[in-house]
């Protein structure tokens, strides 16, 4: 699909061509099974208590050899990512960066330079679509990816293939055939033995895992239903500027435009979900959702989603997001158990009674989750542990497209539809000029769209 016509029957359309994604165990969430989250409401599951995988959690990289990294993506979280990597333990440095915009790649090398003394020369800064290519060919051990979601499975799988260990930021694709291209790369990673992590933060929170090991000690019972949210304010937008083409527009407001973001039920809201995915240790199998756009003033995204999400054995998860400045705002996630309730209200990972009388408190750590990520991967790579965070969130990722997908077409849809789908969103070509995508670009209708 070049553009954002999201008629089911289009997006069921590739399901027989690639129906032998499930054959290849694609739908499975790696490292999780039934239990540790529960039961279903028929109590037809005992409580069983499940390996959770937990990352090392060091307070600091142990020493060893000196690892590069290049930065591909070199924005706002692109120079954090980077600045939290350099804080993450001794003989770390970054020795490349990739943008398509030479401001950001300044931007960020001035910053190497000023806080970290590192003077980057200019023959190791590259721009354009391509950059990413020279960047992972650099002599780098880590390729830290951080562009723009949509181009997050075409860099991912490169790394990949230069046998490169990889930090990547959520979410891993906007669509069915991105997040199938990263399970693909990450069981490629797999054989490889290289180390990736995402940029799934929470599950590197001390606070979020000391939470996990209480439900996982059967601390609130089985877990029989589920609220999630990321209800907040407006991030940000960029106005058009005549001096720029219709692409360095879209990219330079990429928040805003569903085939660079997944919109933003996918790219911010995507955090709340695998908390739930994680704590749950399954994805739901089916989401029926609704969503409008009120005051987002470029783009083509929803201002806000709700959606009920069903799991296998009958369990419901309520998922809501908005970004609408001046409304009531919330993030954080409730697990309903059978004997008390785990909650992350206020970003205070805790258990309360039914009368919300606090039964405990997760203790926290004051590294932070985007230093302590960055910690764990490098302490993996040096101490050669497993981890392998890509499948996990590309699998989160389709949870939050289904959800997107209900919404926009007002029906109800399923992860194997989403799993099989054939849907790709953006132009087909990437050039720095005008590619008349924005006159193609649709807001979504619901009911409104041919049916399958």
């Amino acid at each position: 699909m070049s553009n954002n016509n999201f008629s089911r029957r289009k997006f069921l359309t590739g399901a027989a061509a690639v129906g032998a994604a499930g054959a290849m165990g694609l739908g499975t969430f790696t490292g999780c099974s039934k239990g540790g989250g529960g039961t279903d409401v028929t109590g037809k599951y005992d409580w069983t208590p499940r390996e959770l995988n937990l990352p090392p959690l060091l307070d600091k990289a142990p020493e060893g050899k000196e690892l590069k990294a290049g930065v591909i993506g070199c924005g706002g979280r692109g120079s954090g990512a980077a600045l939290n990597f350099l804080d993450a333990g001794p003989g770390l440095t970054i020795t490349a960066l990739g943008d398509v915009f030479q401001d950001r790649i300044d931007n960020l090398k001035n910053k190497l330079k000023e806080q970290k003394g590192i003077d980057l020369p200019q023959e190791k800064c590259f721009i354009g679509f391509d950059a990413f290519e020279k960047v992972i060919d650099s002599d780098v051990d880590i390729v830290i990816l951080a562009t723009p979601p949509k181009f997050r499975p075409e860099h991912f799988e490169a790394a990949v293939k230069a046998r490169k260990h990889v930090f990547m930021e959520k979410p891993v694709a906007v669509d069915p055939a991105g997040a199938r291209q990263v399970i693909a790369a990450a069981k490629m990673a797999d054989a490889q033995g290289l180390k990736i992590i995402t940029g799934t933060q929470r599950r590197h929170e001390h606070s979020y895992i000391n939470l996990l090991k209480e439900i996982n000690n059967n601390a609130i019972g089985n877990i029989v239903s589920a609220n999630v949210y990321w209800n907040g304010g407006k991030l940000w937008h960029r106005d058009n500027n005549p001096d720029w083409s219709e692409m360095e527009w879209m990219i330079r407001d990429w928040v805003n435009w569903c085939w660079l973001s997944g919109d933003h039920i996918v790219e911010q809201h995507v955090h709340n979900l695998d908390v739930a995915t994680w704590y749950l240790g399954t994805h739901p199998v089916k989401a029926l959702g609704f969503g409008s756009r009120q005051r987002r003033v470029t783009g083509d995204q929803y201002d806000n989603f709700s959606v009920d999400y069903v799991y296998e054995d009958g369990r419901h998860m309520h998922s809501t997001c908005r970004q609408i400045n001046g409304c009531a705002n919330g993030v954080y996630e409730i697990f309903h158990g059978t004997k008390a309730i785990a909650t992350t209200t206020g970003h205070k990972p805790q258990i309360v009674d039914a009368s919300g009388n606090q039964l405990f408190v997760a203790e926290a750590s004051e590294i932070s989750p985007y230093v302590q990520e960055h910690i764990d991967l490098v302490t993996c790579i040096r101490k050669d542990i497993p981890v392998n965070e890509a499948e996990q969130t590309a699998i989160t990722n389709l949870v939050a497209i289904m959800g997107r997908v209900s919404a926009y077409t007002g029906k109800e849809v399923t992860y194997e539809e989403m799993m099989n789908s054939d849907m790709k969103l953006g132009p087909e070509k990437y050039i720095m000029g005008n590619i008349g995508y924005i006159e193609k670009a649709t807001i979504p209708v619901p009911g409104t769209l041919e049916q399958s």
